[in-house]
């Protein structure tokens, strides 16, 4: 169980999470009991933390927490634990324990993550199909039919490809695909011992095919890889893949000038490669000149590995339950693959080590075949791949409420000439590189959400947050949706600049012009924002005072700070704010001031990684929202 310093440090910083929940009340009410669930049942993040006591401000333009205590600790701690003993489907013991901070007592409750022998663990009075939780990211999600077979075929380690076609025979499956997997498996591994198999038993050994009232029938893996095309179009018609190219940016924008599709309906051994080659050949191409050459060689602008690999992955671990094609939609300026059924790794997750499987038996197969790794790493592989190649990063969207998983690329280099053109027109907003990427994104792709951003910029999700709710309020994009479910949009005042016509700063949203003129406009900017915040109306304040405020910094430092490019990288402005709290203590509205720069923008984007890094400290450490914060340097890297 983790200390409460460490929890508390987690959530000021960081926001509520996959591992840690917030919650006033001072007694377990049925939120609690969906957040208990959900921390029960989150495959391999080792169950979560219920803080009781603590709230978000009120008129705060981000979350700030603070302690406000539970008055009777005992009496919640006994609700909590008969609760959990008393209204699940299997008892939940969880480790509770108090702190006092401040003259307040908290209750910290660690709930583990239950066996799989016991998941799904629900509220009994609900119900399966209304009591079963996941935890993703911040929210508690009411398990889909797919997630509750996940739990059921994890306590029987039986996957869903493994189920027997009763009505098929062994004569459903192709003689040829069966050599096909012969030769593959022999350029892999000559000595593998399966090739030495009958046909018979090398079915029964990759569990292609199983025995079934007495018989050796085909699995949906055997089916699904090895079938005779009629087998296939007879038992899983709609288990394509569809390649459908459409004019333009829009789906179907005009119904008189739909789209051209080519239908892929083979066993899995031929519909990869016949997938990846159908893309590869469509794809805008350049050109490779190889020294001593005097050929060149057309090379496709998205990598050819990146392509396998996504590809791949959609067929792999699609979801074979649900009845629909895989779909690589290619666009005039970017392509989309998308597939059955949300991905199985949590969305924070996604791209490190370590893979949950679906479809283990084809997965299987794929990966004997070298069609496919095991390891978790394929994400990360097409983010750098694409990196590598200068081009802009993809984006990976798990939509539960779809049940789909998608994968977006575009087809030029982010921040290219044409896009930093295209983005001067914005220069009194003073966009941050980060921003930058996002508009860039939206004029592609149409819309972003926090997701999109944390792919593209490689920031946390309160980062993506801020910053996203920043081009909102500057008048860039329109905000849709809520909770989990908020995307944003390009207003017309941004879409307005493809014409050509520089955005003026009396164009934009209520921060932006006055950001274009400098410490004048930061002053109003802080005043509007700072309504019913104590904490900004401070920062308010002290930017109508005077540059006598900032004297002991030396005259040079101030000078080249000042100096300093609008659009400079974050790594020069996280080094200029070190250099400026070295010499004193400073807050971020004194910094904001000296760096041009909204100071909730300074403190959220630059002085809060600071101090997680180890390189500021806080004026008033056990405080971090103190109105009148501010920020002292520890060290300065060397190589920074």
């Amino acid at each position: 169980m983790l200390p409460f310093d460490e929890l508390w440090e987690r959530l000021v910083h960081q926001d509520e999470g996959v591992e840690i929940e917030a919650k006033s009340g001072t007694q377990v009410g049925d939120a609690a009991l969906e957040t208990i669930s959900a921390f029960s049942n989150e495959p391999h993040r080792d169950g979560g933390y219920l803080l009781f006591g603590i709230r978000v401000k009120a008129g705060t333009l981000f979350p700030e927490y603070e302690i406000v205590g539970v008055a009777d600790p005992d009496k919640l701690q006994t609700e909590l634990a008969s609760r959990c003993n008393a209204e699940f489907n299997h008892p939940i013991r969880p480790e509770i324990l108090r702190e006092r901070r401040n003259g307040r007592t908290v209750v910290v409750a660690y709930i583990p993550e239950a066996p799989a022998q016991q998941k799904p663990i629900l509220i009994k009075k609900r119900g399966q199909q209304h009591g079963a939780f996941r935890r993703i990211g911040s929210a508690d999600v009411l398990c889909s039919e797919e997630d509750i077979a996940y739990f059921y075929q994890e306590r029987t380690h039986q996957s869903y490809d493994e189920t027997p076609v009763r009505e098929a025979g062994l004569g459903d499956l192709a003689p040829d695909m069966l050599q096909e997997y012969r030769r593959i498996r022999a350029e892999v591994n000559p000595n593998a011992a399966e090739l030495r198999y009958s046909d018979e038993d090398l079915l029964y050994a990759l569990h292609a095919a199983t025995q079934y009232d007495g018989r050796l029938v085909p699995t949906i893996a055997g089916i699904l890889t090895f079938g005779g095309r009629s087998a296939i179009r007879r038992f899983f018609p709609s288990m394509r893949v569809d390649y459908i190219r459409v004019e333009g940016r829009e789906w179907v924008p005009d119904p008189e000038r739909r789209y051209q599709a080519v239908e892929i309906l083979e066993p899995l051994l031929r519909a990869i490669p016949r997938a990846i080659s159908q893309i590869v050949d469509d794809l805008p191409s350049g050109f490779h000149l190889s020294s001593g050459q005097d050929r060149r060689r057309d090379v496709p602008l998205i990598p050819r590995d990146a392509i396998r690999e996504v590809v791949v992955n959609a067929l792999m671990h699609r979801n074979y339950r649900t009845r629909g094609p895989v779909q690589i939609i290619r666009y005039s300026n970017r392509m989309e693959i998308r597939n059955p059924g949300i991905s199985l790794v949590p969305d924070d997750r996604l791209g490190e080590p370590g893979s949950i499987t679906r479809n283990e038996k084809i997965a299987a197969l794929l990966h004997e075949t070298q069609y496919a790794e095991t390891k978790g790493t394929g994400i990360r592989t097409v983010r750098e791949l694409m990196d590598r190649h200068g081009l802009a990063p993809p984006f990976f969207e798990s939509d539960r409420s779809k049940d789909t998983f998608s994968v977006t690329f575009l087809f030029h280099h982010l921040l290219g000439p044409g896009d930093l053109s295209w983005l001067d027109q914005f220069r009194a907003c003073q966009l941050s590189p980060e921003e930058k990427k996002a508009l860039i994104f939206v004029r592609e792709v149409g819309a972003i959400n926090n997701a999109a951003y944390r792919d593209i910029n490689k920031v946390d999700t309160l980062t993506a947050s801020g910053n996203l709710r920043r081009l909102r309020e500057l008048g860039l994009l329109q905000q849709k949706g809520q909770s989990r479910a908020t995307y944003y949009v390009p207003t017309e005042k941004t879409l307005q600049v493809h014409s050509g016509e520089r955005l003026r700063s009396t164009e934009l949203g209520p921060g932006s012009c006055e950001l274009a003129t400098g410490s004048t406009g930061l002053q109003a900017e802080s005043t509007e924002l700072a309504t019913g915040s104590t904490e900004l109306q401070a920062e308010s304040t002290e930017l109508t005072t005077t540059p006598a405020e900032l004297c002991g910094l030396p005259p040079e430092l101030l000078a080249e700070i000042r100096a300093t490019e609008p659009m400079a990288t974050e790594g020069r402005v996280k080094r200029a704010i070190l250099r400026l709290c070295a010499v004193r203590m400073l807050t971020a509205a004194e910094l904001g001031r000296l760096l041009e720069r909204h100071p909730l923008y300074v403190r959220y984007r630059f002085l809060r990684p600071l101090v997680q890094e180890g390189l500021l400290a806080y004026r008033y450490p056990g405080s971090p929202t103190h109105p009148r914060q501010a920020y002292q340097t520890v060290r300065i890297p060397e190589d920074d």
